[in-house]
């Protein structure tokens, strides 16, 4: 079993931004967490902070990895072009977020790439990518 798991802008700050929000730890640190909490799979992790590099990684996922984990940070309220990515890949996809969305600003009430995935979770920190990983290996082997 092979899973991606995308991160968009500024994730890649991970340890220096507002700890209340984010946590303390950095991207690679959650990186080491997910591998040692799941080493029976295959993970491939990606962050970017550019959009069509995030669409280009969804598009071609098809062909190279059972489902898609992703936190696409800033562009989950802007980017319709990524929802649409998201949308046309039918990989089982989960959107997470480390901040609990809804105790944060209005505009970030809005989540244009959820509902191109099968489901999100929001609020529980580097947890967030550890419950997308059990709940998408359970979505992949249900699926096969």
């Amino acid at each position: 079993m092979k899973i991606l798991i995308l991160n968009g802008p500024n994730l890649n700050l991970l340890g220096a931004r507002d700890s209340n929000y984010y946590g303390d730890l950095t991207l690679d640190k959650i990186e080491e967490i997910i591998k040692k909490e799941f080493p029976e799979i295959e993970f491939e992790f990606f962050q970017t902070n550019y959009e069509g590099e995030l669409i280009n990684k969804i598009q071609n996922a098809i062909n190279n990895f059972n489902g898609i984990i992703i936190n696409p940070g800033g562009y989950a309220h802007t980017s319709v072009a990524l929802r649409d990515s998201l949308t046309e890949c039918k990989l089982p996809k989960i959107e997470v977020h480390l901040s609990h969305l809804v105790n944060r600003e209005n505009f970030r009430q809005n989540l244009i790439t959820a509902s191109g995935c099968d489901g999100y979770i929001s609020g529980f920190k580097e947890n967030s990518y550890l419950a997308a990983v059990y709940l998408i290996i359970k979505m992949i082997r249900k699926g096969s």
